[in-house]
């Protein structure tokens, strides 16, 4: 939950960051998407960490928990004879690059003329293009980045994710920390190593996806505990620093005093790892036209929930993510809106040519419903079939039938909101990293 300093000493709050960090006994599994990066710097094939590109197996787990290295890292580095020096031989950057066609139904629609703007066939190419890179740069240290060169038709903009520096040891405590922008939900199930082109909607739509902050990991015997701050409010907002004087260079990235607090304890019961997740915060409350602005007044938010995940023989992975949702004053003050999403999957490695998905994704706007904003379209209830094709280890081709089972609703209030059109798709395209 996140408290307003502002009255507070500076050095009262410096103190009390630290007593936090110190205080910190928990767990970030950074399930990072193993990149060809690690493939050229080792020389192993793709499939040694992968199970079918992107989704991780068990070594490419452990290797992501081992700090993003395997213990003769140093084999491909330059240290020109001196011992406080360990570059990478190359240049350490890996490109992904996605494609799609897609036929669907849903459309866009303006909240507030109700104007529609549609396509029933799309060529959605490039949909994404990413630069990654990743290293080790100290027997402790790593980092790891990724930016978006090109995303959903926006060429002209660069935008960068994920990118943390990570340490595996903090102070000789078996204590980890990850420092920097990713995504609250990686202690999940990350969504970057996911086999649908479809989404682990909850995330994005309950707002734990891309933010700035801390993490630390710890393991507890047989359990994993897992704690960050982070600013709360995202990546995509920041505020100018003017009040010394003129033109300023350096930003505010988070827009008030608090911070959102997170957690997971997670640990395997017979055959089943099991986790539990909290994460209390704030965020801007919703205002104008049908909602789609933020406001000024901060209003508290809550999250929690259980996650499960296991396999069936060698080939077939399952996982599933109940969350509850609590946004307090959000619209109207002195009002509580509760709202529920979840997803269930189930991914089959077939073959070294074949892997298959189905993925169920539910969310229910409760609390949120009839209130004439866009969040009633919280409402979900899709099934997602996805095949994809391996041509090679890194290059696939994709095929995604996705089932909307919702009805379409009509406009109720003031302004367009709501389940006003399906989502039923059919999308084809290829996925390569290299």
């Amino acid at each position: 939950m996140r408290h307003n300093y502002s009255k507070a000493n500076p050095e009262i709050l410096l103190i009390s960051f630290f007593l936090l960090i110190l205080l910190a006994v928990l767990l970030i599994p950074s399930k990072t998407e193993a990149i060809p990066v690690f493939a050229r710097k080792y020389n192993m094939s793709c499939v040694t960490c992968h199970s079918a590109f992107p989704r991780l197996n068990e070594f490419g787990e452990q290797f992501a928990s081992d700090n993003l290295r395997l213990p003769n890292w140093k084999d491909s580095t330059i240290s020109g004879g001196d011992d406080m020096l360990a570059l990478p031989d190359s240049a350490p950057l890996a490109l992904r690059a996605q494609a799609y066609v897609q036929a669907r139904e849903a459309n866009a629609v303006d909240v507030e003329t109700g104007e529609i703007t549609s396509a029933d066939t799309d060529f959605q190419t490039p949909y994404q293009f990413k630069l990654l890179s990743s290293a080790p740069l100290s027997d402790h240290i790593s980092y790891y980045i990724y930016a978006i060169l090109a995303e959903k038709g926006e060429n002209s903009t660069i935008l960068v994710e994920d990118a943390w520096f990570s340490h595996d040891d903090l102070f000789g405590t078996e204590v980890g920390m990850l420092l920097g922008q990713f995504q609250v939900a990686d202690l999940m199930f990350p969504r970057e190593v996911r086999l649908t082109f479809q989404d682990y909607m909850v995330y994005r739509m309950a707002g734990l996806t891309y933010d700035r902050g801390v993490l630390f990991e710890y393991e507890a015997g047989p359990a994993d505990l897992a704690l960050g701050l982070v600013n709360g409010n995202g990546i995509e907002e920041n505020v100018t620093i003017n009040s010394p004087g003129y033109k300023r260079s350096d930003h505010l990235f988070d827009n008030d005093n608090g911070k959102a607090t997170f957690g997971r304890i997670g640990g395997d019961i017979a055959s089943v790892n099991v986790g539990l997740f909290g994460y209390f915060g704030s965020q801007k409350n919703a205002t104008g036209p049908a909602g789609i602005d933020s406001g000024d007044r901060d209003t508290d938010k809550i999250s929690y929930g259980i996650d499960l995940s296991g396999k069936f023989g060698a080939k077939t992975y399952w996982f599933a993510q109940l969350l509850q949702n609590q946004w307090d004053d959000f619209i109207n003050v002195d009002t509580k809106y509760r709202w529920f999403g979840s997803f269930i999957g189930v991914d089959y490695i077939h073959s070294d040519r074949w892997a298959y998905s189905l993925l169920y994704n539910y969310t229910d706007a409760n609390d949120l419903k009839n209130t004439d904003t866009v969040y009633e379209g919280i409402d979900m209830n899709t099934i997602t079939v996805t095949a994809a094709y391996y041509f090679m280890r890194n290059v696939k081709g994709v095929m995604e039938v996705n089932l909307d089972l919702l009805d379409p609703v009509e406009k109720t209030g003031t302004y367009w909101t709501g389940h006003l059109t399906g989502e039923n798709y059919v999308l084809l395209g290829f996925d390569a990293a290299y």
